[in-house]
């Protein structure tokens, strides 16, 4: 005699994923980026990308420091005159900073490209 079939309760069967096991960070896939820096086009892009960052951070502190600088009220009696001068002192520094950091990043572009 046959015995009347049960019905199936829903479980749910998980097993391990083959992708976690075959990972690894010595994956050729990486080994051809860091490759591609160390060729001319990869540092001319690097470099390119150092020298738009520079170049707009000096924009960008340069107008900064301007606007603080000219809200600096010349009365020496006001207590945050002091504050008001040390903050655009310190803006105009970065901003030079900057500026000289863009100048040498166009410079070491410039030197990759003539070769």
């Amino acid at each position: 005699m046959e015995e009347p079939q049960r019905a199936r309760s829903h479980t749910v069967t998980t097993t391990a994923s083959s992708f976690a096991e075959n990972f690894s960070t010595s994956s050729s896939s990486f080994a051809y980026d860091r490759e591609f820096l160390r060729t001319l086009p990869g540092l001319l892009i690097v470099a390119e990308i150092g020298l738009c960052f520079n170049g707009s951070a000096f924009i960008l502190y340069l107008s900064a420091a301007v606007v603080d600088a000219s809200s600096v009220s010349p009365e020496r009696d006001s207590h945050n005159f002091n504050s008001w001068a040390a903050s655009s002192f310190f803006a105009f520094l970065v901003t030079i900073c900057y500026a000289g950091n863009t100048y040498f990043s166009f410079i070491a572009w410039r030197s990759r490209t003539i070769q």
